[in-house]
């Protein structure tokens, strides 16, 4: 019986690369975004490319009775998920903390802490069901150190990062594995979205840098997935070789 990946924010950046490179490797995949024609394209891709299985989950994590309603009622034959990738959520706005927008803070705090807690602890229920289950949470190294104009969207990455220390604690007695990964700069459609479409804006966020890859995270998140039963990669931050933290770069003159 092939194994089952959840992975949610499956149509674009780190998710997308990540339904690729599980798929590759003989996994069935449970994909959720809120892109139902994205979500379709890709589950008809990947099951027709790797001769896997699909099933689509298309639910906005924001919204706790979707979440729990779609994962509640999840096939039988699909509730053995042995690994979870929560990787839904988004940065919006870069600014000064005063001049920040209200909108902005609430949609990063309903996704990034709300919404990534909700996908966690419904899936949790069913892995303590099954005995088994590997959480691959997605943070990042601004939940690390705090940089100008980060304010709010660094403060949902250290909550992430506090929850997968909680969850780790919380479930070891029933021997799930529990993992962070803290991307640095990649390039991706996240700061495309988080400069709200400003293409030339999101470019310059990577001026003088060779950055990470979705396929660089994913290549990780699968090692992680794929090591012994005994083994637990617990908090892994991963940067390009021009990157430090989440402040010092050094950016070669282009």
């Amino acid at each position: 019986m092939s194994k089952i990946v959840f992975i949610t924010g499956a149509t674009a950046g780190f998710g997308k690369a990540c339904a690729e490179k599980f798929a590759a490797h003989g996994y069935d995949l449970i994909l959720n975004g809120r892109r139902t024609e994205r979500l379709q394209e890709l589950a008809d891709t990947l099951e027709k490319k790797y001769n896997i299985a699909a099933l689509q989950l298309p639910f906005d994590v924001q919204d706790e009775k979707a979440v729990f309603e779609s994962i509640q009622n999840i096939p039988a034959d699909w509730q053995k998920i042995d690994v979870l990738i929560n990787n839904a959520g988004l940065a919006l706005g870069r600014d000064y903390f005063e001049e920040a927008d209200l909108g902005d803070w609430n949609t990063m705090i309903d996704t990034n802490v709300k919404g990534f807690l909700y996908v966690a602890k419904a899936v949790s229920q069913l892995m303590v069901k099954n005995k088994q289950g590997h959480i691959i949470n997605i943070g990042s190294v601004a939940g690390k150190e705090v940089y100008e104009k980060g304010n709010v969207y660094c403060a949902t990455k250290y909550a992430a990062d506090a929850l997968n220390q909680a969850m780790r604690i919380d479930l070891l007695r029933h021997q799930i594995k529990v993992t962070a990964i803290n991307p640095g700069a990649a390039e991706t459609e996240f700061s495309i979205v988080r400069f709200k479409g400003d293409e030339v804006t999101a470019k310059k966020i990577y001026d003088g840098l060779k950055p990470l890859t979705a396929e660089d995270i994913a290549d990780i998140i699968y090692y992680c997935a794929t090591l012994p039963p005994h083994v637990c990669i617990n908090d892994l931050s991963v940067t390009c070789i021009q990157q430090a933290n989440a402040i010092y770069f050094n950016r070669q003159k282009v």
